[in-house]
């Protein structure tokens, strides 16, 4: 995929976000029932890098299952987002950065838990989640784990219906789509269908050892493809 694609697309995404950011963090409340698969691989004290960390919540989700044994570093680029997720983590041992995540490498520094949820599908080609999930692959430290969820939304008539018509100036990759957003104020957003092939290859970049990948998620329980890897210790 060419640059001018890649910065349009992400264009689209940061006006989605702040756009829809009060509507997004009010329907992104409830903890994702397929976080729960990860917590028999942690051990605590942990140490958590949450790329995409949105509102909070999965912080959140640690901090109230695995007590204050967790060190939390949060990065998202919408400030609305992080406010919320500042109010929820008040009291807790959280860090929350505002950046651009696919402005550059992660944040500096090895993690016992790396975890990338709800932002696969919005980076936009194949090579570019490659690099992007082995870039946070080395972020975690010997014996920890990356996790991460690529959302199945083509496989469900609810969400093929939302999709727009590509623009035509744009290259698309197959598996590309722009959905519109029905809560509240209207937006398009980017989104990639990543398909079992390529979620295959993205584990398989990563170099790290696959321990589960599973369905989990929404109204029907397998929307999200979660799979959890580990850096085994030399």
């Amino acid at each position: 995929m060419d640059d001018i694609t890649i910065a349009r697309l992400n264009a689209i995404n940061r006006a989605f976000y702040e756009i829809t950011a009060t509507d997004f963090d009010q329907s992104r409340a409830a903890p994702w029932p397929g976080w729960d698969a990860l917590l028999p691989h942690l051990a605590a004290p942990l140490s958590v890098l949450d790329i995409a960390c949105g509102n909070g919540r999965f912080g959140l989700f640690l901090f109230e299952r695995l007590g204050t044994n967790v060190t939390y570093h949060g990065v998202d680029s919408n400030p609305t987002l992080l406010a919320r997720a500042r109010s929820a983590l008040a009291g807790y041992d959280a860090h929350l950065k505002q950046r651009d995540v696919l402005a550059g490498p992660p944040p500096a520094g090895s993690y016992d838990l790396v975890v990338l949820f709800g932002m696969l599908h919005h980076i936009p080609g194949c090579a570019q989640r490659r690099a992007f999930l082995c870039a946070l692959a080395e972020r975690v430290a010997p014996g920890g784990v990356l996790a991460f969820a690529a959302w199945h939304f083509y496989e469900y008539k609810r969400f093929r219906q939302r999709i727009l018509p590509w623009p035509p100036d744009l290259v698309a990759e197959p598996g590309d789509y722009l959905l519109d957003w029905r809560r509240g104020a209207r937006a398009p957003r980017y989104c990639h269908y990543v398909d079992d092939a390529e979620h295959a290859t993205l584990i398989a970049a990563t170099g790290l050892r696959e321990l589960a990948t599973y369905r989990a998620d929404g109204h029907t329980g397998d929307v999200n493809q979660y799979s959890i890897l580990r850096r085994d210790s030399p």
